[in-house]
């Protein structure tokens, strides 16, 4: 069975979606099986993955809301081995219909326990807040993925979803652990993106991957094109920084050897 990981941030603009979307793919690209759930109701993954969001007739809010087997709204991604469960609009008032109802904050956790064996790697891309819809996705994880970016107040807002990772963990997912921190946006010219990854290394110590995603204009655009910046710019600095960053997690998971070659070599070929 594989594991289930929520990518969470309460602040926006942090990187997460680019991080499901182009990690996913490229653990997808080294073979493993991958599954992204969309449970932000701003559908950016379903957009940056080539979907078009005003077609889609069913999404994760039929499974949430109304209680739709989640095998039954499974699309194809763009890269073989890589399947999504799209977001839609109506989600956005999922957490208003789903306050009345019992055991709400575990309806997203009973929906995935039916298809988690299929998958070697399950991504909930997680709203940028700390609402029902996130708890939802911690209470499912077995891990949390923390994008954070290289600025200022970053470990600020850290603090605050670790707080709620506790929170977590002592109501509802005793077992949530942290898969790691990405460190993103990553401007090497400014000494402040220095200070914030040396800060987050002193801090959390081996909880930050090693990878760095820098900033890149390739990575804001490939969403523009529902491209993952693998089909869109292979050779940009931000598709080598994925590819490295899928490598890692593997090694760290056991699934690839320490002295496997990198993907960055199989993207540059």
């Amino acid at each position: 069975m594989g594991q289930t990981i929520a990518c969470a941030n309460q602040k926006g603009g942090v990187g997460k979606t680019t991080t499901v979307v182009n990690l996913g793919s490229y653990l997808a690209l080294a073979g493993e099986r991958v599954l992204i759930v969309d449970l932000d109701p701003q559908g950016n993954a379903t957009s940056g993955l080539g979907f078009d969001r005003g077609s889609i007739e069913h999404s994760v809010y039929d499974a949430v809301v109304d209680g739709v087997h989640i095998s039954d709204l499974i699309l194809a991604g763009p890269v073989d081995g890589l399947d999504v469960v799209p977001s839609a609009i109506a989600l956005a008032g999922a957490e208003l219909e789903l306050a009345p109802v019992e055991g709400r904050e575990r309806r997203l956790a009973r929906l995935l326990s039916e298809i988690t064996a299929r998958y070697d790697y399950l991504f909930i891309d997680c709203p940028p807040a700390l609402g029902l819809l996130t708890v939802n996705a911690l209470t499912a994880a077995d891990s949390v993925l923390i994008p954070l970016q290289c600025e200022y107040y970053a470990l600020e807002g850290l603090t605050q979803l670790l707080a709620t990772l506790d929170l977590v963990r002592d109501h509802l997912n005793p077992g949530l652990a942290i898969n790691g921190i990405v460190l993103t946006m990553y401007d090497a010219r400014t000494n402040l993106s220095a200070d914030v990854a040396a800060e987050a290394r002193r801090h959390l110590g081996d909880l930050v991957f090693d990878t760095v995603v820098p900033r890149s204009v390739r990575l804001s655009e490939a969403p523009s094109h529902g491209l993952p910046i693998q089909r869109y710019s292979p050779d940009s600095t931000g598709a080598l920084a994925y590819a490295a960053l899928a490598t890692e997690m593997r090694q760290r998971d056991g699934r690839a050897r320490a002295d496997q070659v990198d993907l960055r070599q199989a993207v540059a070929s």
